[in-house]
């Protein structure tokens, strides 16, 4: 008898248990047999049953030990033990689909954002993207300017992908609940993205976003003095006010 897995703080874990939204996120996600996918922070495996169902086979990443050597016992799965943020994306997909892959998970919510980031750097070799996250990050990912959401994530995210939030997941969906809502959002990549240095564009939207409050001429405006922009950009705004097709020109402006 395999002994209950007790829910570690450290991992952020929180497990789905609510068989009706597990549906409901598998329609979303729409598996089909022989698609290759990776699933982030399998856990239990109550997302993880279904969709191998579908697919025939499926790569996991899993941190927790215990975890990962339960899901080993799975004939239909792959698993990858290791720390997320240390995973190679595009070794992965030269070894499932070089094509691409798709790329799902309820993401522990501790390090949601650093995860979203470290995929950014992969989003060339990823067919879509499905996650579970805190509603109040997909509200940030997915905002428009002129608001209070709209921030660095939503300009750099907006940048490379299509995103939608496709369904609200309240705290008893869990075991143990989490003290929030959650959401799942569809990511698909953008083929028609600005050709912008990530590093670059991410430096620029983190100096506009350091005093929000204030017009963007006591922060961008020093930062683009400094760099001698000799073009025109209207800093009697705050960041917020502006929009990811500016900030993705004004990153190729400035681009040395």
């Amino acid at each position: 008898m395999i002994n209950p897995h007790i829910p570690r703080k450290r991992f952020g874990q929180h497990f789905l248990a609510d068989q009706a939204v597990i549906d409901a996120i598998v329609r979303a996600i729409d598996p089909r047999p022989g698609q290759a996918m990776v699933e982030i922070g399998p856990g239990l495996a109550a997302l993880t049953q279904p969709l191998v169902e579908r697919l025939g086979r499926l790569s996991v990443i899993e941190l927790d030990r215990d975890l990962a050597k339960r899901l080993r016992s799975h004939p239909q799965l792959d698993v990858i033990e290791a720390d997320v943020l240390t995973v190679d994306f595009a070794q992965v997909a030269d070894t499932l689909a070089p094509a691409g892959i798709r790329v799902v998970g309820n993401l522990p919510y501790n390090i949601s954002t650093p995860i979203l980031f470290h995929l950014l750097g992969y989003v060339e070799r990823v067919v879509d993207q499905h996650f579970m996250l805190q509603k109040e990050v997909i509200d940030r990912m997915v905002a428009e300017p002129a608001t209070a959401d709209y921030g660095r994530l939503s300009v750099m995210l907006q940048w490379r992908y299509a995103m939608e939030n496709v369904l609200f997941v309240p705290p008893e969906s869990f075991d143990p609940p989490p003290r929030v809502d959650s959401a799942v959002v569809r990511m698909i990549p953008r083929s028609d993205a600005a050709s912008v240095d990530a590093a670059h564009l991410s430096l620029l939207v983190q100096v506009a976003f350091s005093q929000r409050r204030k017009l963007l001429r006591h922060s961008l405006g020093r930062w683009l003095d400094e760099r001698a922009f000799a073009g025109t950009f209207d800093l009697q705004r705050r960041a917020e006010e502006v929009p990811v097709d500016q900030y993705l020109a004004l990153a190729q402006a400035t681009a040395t």
